[in-house]
């Protein structure tokens, strides 16, 4: 399939956002279609393998590192950002000889719409979350500057939100909600601003999301009815089909830890990762090794904090890799059954992918909406840590539940494994596959 059709990708600068939207950017040119990607020299590092395999119909639009001033929330200030290349864009599509039919732009890039209606040009949104996560997000920047449920000085951090509209009417105490969403400040011009592009998004021609249809239906069919129409597309899981790694040094797990699990039996080991931003505290670090010792199981740990003592306590049991790790390589491999995650969707559609036991442990932004999707609507994992994100857990309740992950006949194992092939599925020739390829033909009769 070869067209000259002309898109301009925009990610987020940040991993989690960055590397999905790369993916899908893959994916793309492999239907014929040219792409044109907004990178800072930062993350060009992650585009050069796209660039190598796609020499002719992949280009990057070079764009500085952004100089960010802390005036506001980091994320906001952040995003605010990016903004200084409205004018850069704008000069450069002007003076291209095809220019591109559409710009793809993560979602916290709302300011692309402005920019696409000033270049009479279809935006599409991006998001890297799960469709019940960003529902919810999209319901507080709607109401956020009415409802004082999300925001104000004196509201009860233990206090419930419901979101009655969304299906299943999901329910989370204040602190379970992103801060950015309810710190909202009205008549704050970054907070405003900020706001103005979430809420862009929801005008936005087309919606892709990084999900399939057997994990968030209900929710999909609810996003179309926000937007007023059906051009929101669930084209996920958004993996590499090779089991390389992802955004990381290597394409294969190190030698000694890919024959460390070569040595483990089926679905023997946990593997305990908490994301590249989130980091253990002391007490936490504590009690998640006491339950590592006192449970059987194998495990693979990704943290800071484990003393030489503690390596050889446990011996062969475990294997601590204190940086960068394959995470789905690792997630891949026979001897893995289960994961205690921190709940980020990447890591969340990883496991899934995997067909491994999520064990929940959730730190922030959309993680404890991940973890109601997971654990109370789909039965795929249990909680390994409740409460706040510093809340401690207790080290034998968690060694039991580590021991009991590796039963082959607990149900989120039975469970995981049928979500495991839909995801499958969808991505060969199933759901996610009629979506794309619906999109590519809606983006071409552009």
């Amino acid at each position: 399939m070869t067209h000259s059709t002309h898109l301009l990708v925009y990610p987020f600068s940040s991993s989690g956002h960055i590397i999905p939207l790369l993916d899908l950017t893959d994916t793309l040119l492999r239907r014929g279609l040219t792409i044109t990607v907004v990178i800072s020299p930062l993350n060009l590092q992650l585009l050069d393998p796209l660039l190598s395999s796609h020499p002719t119909s992949l280009h990057k639009l070079l764009s500085p590192d952004p100089e960010i001033n802390l005036t506001s929330h980091p994320l906001i200030s952040k995003v605010i950002s990016t903004q200084k290349q409205f004018d850069p864009i704008l000069k450069w599509f002007r003076s291209h000889p095809s220019p591109p039919v559409a710009i793809i732009s993560d979602f916290f890039l709302g300011w692309t719409s402005g920019l696409a209606s000033q270049l009479g040009i279809r935006r599409v949104v991006f998001n890297p979350s799960g469709v019940f996560g960003i529902s919810i997000i999209q319901t507080m920047w709607r109401d956020a500057a009415e409802n004082n449920d999300y925001n104000g000085v004196d509201k009860d951090d233990n206090s419930l939100v419901s979101f009655p509209e969304i299906p299943s009417s999901p329910e989370f105490q204040m602190w379970q909600l992103p801060t950015v969403s309810r710190n909202f400040k009205k008549g704050d011009p970054d907070y405003e601003s900020f706001r103005k592009g979430m809420l862009a998004n929801m005008t936005s021609w087309g919606s892709v999301y990084n999900t399939f249809e057997d994990l968030e239906k209900t929710y999909m069919d609810h996003m179309k009815k926000q937007m007023g129409h059906d051009r929101v597309w669930a084209v996920g899981p958004l993996l590499p089909k090779d089991g390389t790694a992802r955004g990381g040094p290597s394409a294969a797990p190190p030698h000694e830890l890919l024959t460390w699990l070569d040595n483990k039996p089926d679905e023997s080991v946990v593997y305990i990762c908490f994301g590249s931003r989130t980091t253990l505290n002391e007490n936490q670090m504590s009690a998640l090794t006491g339950a590592l010792e006192l449970s059987n199981v194998n495990f693979i740990l990704c943290a800071k904090g484990s003393d030489s003592a503690f390596k050889q306590r446990v011996g062969d049991r475990g294997f601590i890799v204190e940086g960068w790790a394959p995470q789905l390589a690792i997630l891949r491999h026979r001897a893995v059954g289960s994961f205690v995650t921190h709940c980020g969707w990447n890591s969340t559609l990883e496991g899934i992918s995997a067909g491994v036991m999520l064990l929940t442990w959730p730190m922030g932004a959309d993680q404890y909406a991940d973890e109601k999707l997971l654990v109370d609507e789909l039965s795929v994992g249990k909680r390994a840590c409740e409460g706040r994100p510093d809340n401690v857990p207790d080290s034998v309740e968690l060694a039991r539940l580590l021991d009991e992950s590796m039963s082959e006949e607990i149900l989120e194992r039975v469970k995981v494994k049928e979500l495991s092939q839909a995801a499958k599925k969808a991505v060969n020739g199933g759901s996610s596959i009629r979506d794309l390829d619906m999109f590519v033909k809606l983006i071409c009769e552009l």
